[in-house]
Formats: structure tokens, C-alpha cells, sequence
């Protein structure tokens, strides 16, 4: 997949790969208050959401997992996709961490201070030593920031440290950020793969090579090791690790690209787990008795995303009329396999978790309903004079989720009056709709799983400023514009929240993108083994290190 230059206001749309990569898979949280252990409901019509797998009785020699598919590279300035964070996860460290609840909380840095709204100080762990037994200091934080900040290298993430002045060493083990305005989400990041820290010594002797061939000189509980090219990357124990050591001797990675070669390859033992199930394997999984599908809290709504705002699209009564014809019950019994919430929000119930109650009702109260209504949607359609006219959705066969979502939407369309034509894209170029808009021209929708990198609904939001990289239709709204650097700013989450519910209300009310539904992350474990978290931790935690043996 082509790297897609940075968007302001965040990083690169890693999340879309999503979709881009076969993620029949499932991605979407409950109706609920927050991640487990904040009024999430136990259970809806079709699933139960778990805060975590058990926890490993003991040690075992090695685990494999199926992925879907190989990463082109494991530099760490290039993750932007699941492959590439479920493995770097567990080999390379940032300096904070999110942990299997979706926390964030000390990592490389054992303390971040905020002396002023311009400044971040991180005090680094001592004695923590790379791969390669070298030990970690602030030169190697600095370098290894510095490397997502020069444009040079095209980091997936170089949006992040858009706000950054300067990046600089001011102790052994300290390194300090000055910013050039007050950045709430900046610190954020810092628990993704934007934080990532290797050894500056390492990078710099791998030159053009690091990141696909010898080692990746980081620090995690695993380090890199066989990577047989188009069959498997294999995990070894890091037996100096800071921490407490893997549970598992290796982890192997195995790279399965067709949905019905991993189930099957799950289901016989040939290996032993996986994420990202695909949603019409749910059901075999579930009833084999080869072990057990989990589902756990996600960040991720799937929505339709409006490319197109220069022909009938541009009247919002016609999108609005095609959210109200859609019929998202339906998708979510047979596109997400019964595992899902409907939704009229883009932004998940989790993202908003540690805002306060009067806030969350400010963001989610009077949005409008997800119910079907077809006459409503037949008059605004009427009434924009769009009767009988054309609009293009881009479907794919990479799975049920996105070919029977545009499938819904082209029945919602032609209930109401338009001219709803799918155009049909091969698995391998639907990743080209996120990055090269040569690839869009002609398609007014399609759709799209988004999941956020934190627990911000900034993250989402934030996509709809003007010049924004997602903002594929070219929406522009001074004052929505303004709200999103308000937002930005505001280190205060209860003040910050207050600011997103008003975006979130303008987002709805603008229809900007037609939310359809919630999923929650799945995860299958045979019987050899359990400790895997349920939650999508799992892109920026050490999740292998607690898989081990489940009897």
C-alpha cells in the first residue's frame, strides 16, 4: 500500500486499512459508556463483551497467530496498518503505553510532566537496554522523534509533530518538547508507534535497509526474528527485557491473506489465534469447539464516507436522505455477523468515556435517529430536486462488510428516488481510494471502518477540518475549524469534551460521513491458549507477552 502523505491535525489514516485489508473483521464496541469497567453492558442480542481472556497458567514454548496480511515494512515510522502495529507492538516500545483497558499510562518515560501548556518533559526509565544490550538514553528519544519529524522520511505519523518546536535532550534520561501552542494530543500519541524509541546506534548502521531486513534494536518483551518473506515473521523472547519477561518463548506470524484460509487454519490448529476474524466466520468459530471467540471493547464505527460533495451530494437533504433509508439493522445482522450496535454517531461511546455525564448527553442526545424512515427520506429527496439522479458507490469483494454495505446503501438510495450505481474495485486497488485521489474521481461514497489510535473523539472529528487528509469532500467550515483548534488546545478533558460534543453535534448535523455501526474487537483462542486482551490495545501494548498456556 502506497504511504499517503500527512493530513493536518493527525497522522496518516493508518485505521482505513481497515477495510482496505480484507477486515471482514470485527471492529466495533457495544452501545455502552466506556471500555470495560465503565458501564459497559455485558451483553447485547448477538455477543458479549469481555474485559480480557484468562490469564496464562503458565509458560509454553511458542504460540502462532494468523495475520492477513504481510507488512511491507516493520519501521516503526511506517505503521500506520494492523500488521505492522499487532507485530511492532510487542518489539518496539513508546513512551507512554495504552494497557489492555484502554488507559494511557507511563512506558519508556516513567514520568510526563506538564510545567506549562507549552512544554512536555519526559523522564525516561533507567537501565532499560535495546535488542542489541545497548542501554537507552535521551539521545536515542530524540533521534528516534526526530526521525517522524523530518519530511525527508514521510512518516506515517509526521502530523503528530506538527506542533512540536523543538525536540531536545535536557538530562541523560530526560528529554523535553516544547510545543509552539498548547496541543492536548500530542501527549496522547505519544502511546502509539508516534512515540516508538530505538536505538539511534541501531537505525543508523541498518541505513535504508532498517525496518525490512536484520533487526528492529528496540526494546520490547519480543525481538524481531526469522522473517520468511511471504510466509511468516517469528517473534523471540528478549531475555533482557525491563519488564516482566513473555509468557512465550517465540510468536509466530503467519501471513494468510484469503479470510476463509485463516478460519480454516483456526479451526484445525494449524494455528493458534488470530484479531481481525472475518465476521462471516463467526458462526463456525463460535460452534467448533476448537476454542472460543472473544469480543472486547474497540474504538471503530463503520461508516459510508462522502468523497463527493460537488454534485448531488453537495445538498445536504440528500444526505441526510440517504441516512435516513438506510437500514442498519439489517447490515449489522448480515454484514457484521449479528456482532455489532447500530449507531447514528460517528464516534464511538468509548471514545467519550472520561467525559462527563452532562457532556456525553450534550454529544449524543438529539442526534438523529438511526431508525428508518422513508417517507422523511422520499421528501428530502423531493424537495432537493434529486429525483432519478445518479450517485456512485465503490464496493469490493474484500469482504461482507464493505460489499454488503454499499449493497444497502444502493437499496436505500433506490427506495427514495436516486439512481444509486456501485462500481466495483479489486482488493488490491480499495486501499487507492484512502491515498490517491485519481482513484476516487467518479465515486461519491464508500465504505469505511474507522477506529481511533486514542481515546479522543477529537481523532475522528478532527477529520473534517478544512484540508483535513480525510476530508476526501472538501468540507470547509471556518467555525468548525475553530472548534477543532479549541479542542486541540484545551489540556483539560472535561473543558475538551465540552468543545467535541459541539462537533460532533455540527458533524451529524452536516452529515459529513453516514455512521452505520460500532464493532467490537474479536479474538479467537484455541484450547492451548489464553491471556491474549480482547480489547484494541493490542495495536499499541505488548499483547504476546501475556499469551501462554491455557492449561
Amino acid at each position: 500500500m502506497p504511504i499517503p502523505p500527512p493530513r493536518p491535525g493527525g497522522r496518516r489514516p493508518h485505521r482505513l486499512a481497515l477495510i482496505a485489508a480484507a477486515l471482514a473483521a470485527a471492529l466495533l464496541i457495544s452501545a455502552c459508556a466506556g471500555p470495560p469497567g465503565t458501564n459497559s453492558p455485558g451483553k447485547t442480542a448477538d455477543f458479549e463483551l469481555t474485559a480480557g481472556t484468562p490469564p496464562a497458567k503458565g509458560e509454553i514454548d511458542s504460540f502462532s497467530w494468523a495475520l492477513y496480511a504481510e507488512p511491507p515494512t516493520l519501521d516503526y515510522i511506517s505503521a500506520f496498518d494492523y500488521p505492522q502495529n499487532m507485530i511492532l507492538s510487542n518489539v518496539c516500545e513508546s513512551l507512554m503505553r495504552w494497557t489492555p483497558q484502554l488507559k494511557l499510562v507511563p512506558g519508556l518515560a516513567e514520568k510526563a510532566t506538564n510545567p506549562d501548556p507549552l512544554t512536555w518533559v519526559y523522564d525516561l526509565r533507567p537501565g532499560v537496554h535495546f535488542h542489541d544490550g545497548s542501554t537507552l538514553t535521551a539521545d536515542d528519544v530524540v533521534f528516534s522523534l526526530g526521525r517522524q519529524m523530518n519530511p525527508d522520511n514521510g512518516a506515517a505519523w509526521a502530523q503528530v509533530f506538527q506542533n512540536v518546536a523543538t525536540l531536545t535532550k535536557t538530562g541523560p534520561l530526560q528529554v523535553t518538547v516544547k510545543l509552539k501552542q498548547p496541543d492536548s494530543q500530542f501527549p496522547q500519541y505519544m502511546a502509539t508507534a508516534a512515540g516508538v524509541v530505538a536505538s539511534r546506534a541501531g537505525v543508523r548502521a541498518a541505513g535504508k535497509d532498517y525496518g525490512t531486513s536484520g533487526g528492529l534494536d528496540c526494546t520490547g518483551p519480543y525481538e524481531l526474528g526469522t522473517w520468511s518473506k511471504g510466509q511468516s515473521i517469528e517473534l523471540d523472547r528478549f531475555a533482557g527485557y525491563w519488564g516482566a519477561k513473555a509468557k512465550s518463548g517465540k510468536a509466530v506470524f503467519r501471513f494468510l491473506t484469503d479470510s476463509s484460509a485463516r478460519t480454516k487454519a483456526m479451526l484445525s490448529g494449524e494455528v493458534d489465534g488470530g484479531y481481525l476474524i472475518p465476521t462471516e466466520s463467526y458462526g463456525a468459530l463460535r460452534s467448533s469447539g476448537a476454542g472460543t471467540l472473544y469480543f472486547g471493547e474497540g474504538l471503530s464505527t463503520d461508516n459510508v464516507n462522502v468523497t463527493d460533495m460537488r454534485g448531488v451530494l453537495g445538498d445536504v437533504r440528500v444526505r441526510r436522505a440517504l441516512s435516513l433509508a438506510l437500514d442498519r439493522r439489517g447490515f449489522v445482522k448480515t454484514g457484521l455477523g449479528g456482532a455489532g450496535a447500530v449507531t447514528n454517531s460517528l464516534t464511538t461511546k468509548a471514545a467519550w468515556a472520561m467525559a462527563p455525564e452532562q457532556v456525553r448527553h450534550a454529544a449524543f442526545d438529539g442526534l438523529p435517529s438511526a431508525e428508518p424512515n422513508l417517507d422523511e427520506a422520499r421528501r428530502l429527496i423531493k424537495q432537493a430536486g434529486a429525483t432519478g439522479k445518479k450517485v456512485t458507490v465503490a464496493t469490493s469483494s474484500i469482504g461482507q462488510d464493505v460489499s454488503l454495505l454499499a449493497t444497502a446503501l444502493q437499496a436505500a438510495g433506490t427506495q427514495i428516488g436516486l439512481d444509486v450505481q456501485l462500481k466495483t474495485i479489486a482488493p488490491n486497488a480499495f486501499t487507492a481510494l484512502f491515498t490517491d485521489p485519481k482513484a476516487r474521481e467518479g465515486i461519491d461514497l464508500f465504505p469505511e471502518t474507522y477506529y481511533d489510535s486514542i481515546t479522543d473523539p477529537l481523532d475522528l472529528l478532527s477529520n473534517f477540518r478544512t484540508g483535513a487528509y480525510q476530508n476526501y469532500a472538501g468540507y470547509s467550515d471556518p467555525a468548525y475549524d475553530q472548534l477543532v483548534d479549541q479542542a486541540r488546545a484545551a489540556y483539560d478533558p472535561a473543558t475538551r469534551f465540552a468543545v467535541e460534543a459541539k462537533l460532533q453535534q455540527k458533524a451529524s448535523e452536516q452529515v459529513l460521513w453516514i455512521p452505520v455501526a460500532e464493532w467490537p474487537t474479536a479474538v479467537f483462542l484455541n484450547k492451548r491458549i489464553t491471556g491474549a486482551p480482547t480489547t484494541i490495545s493490542y495495536l499499541y501494548y505488548p499483547w504476546a507477552a501475556d499469551v501462554g498456556a491455557a492449561q
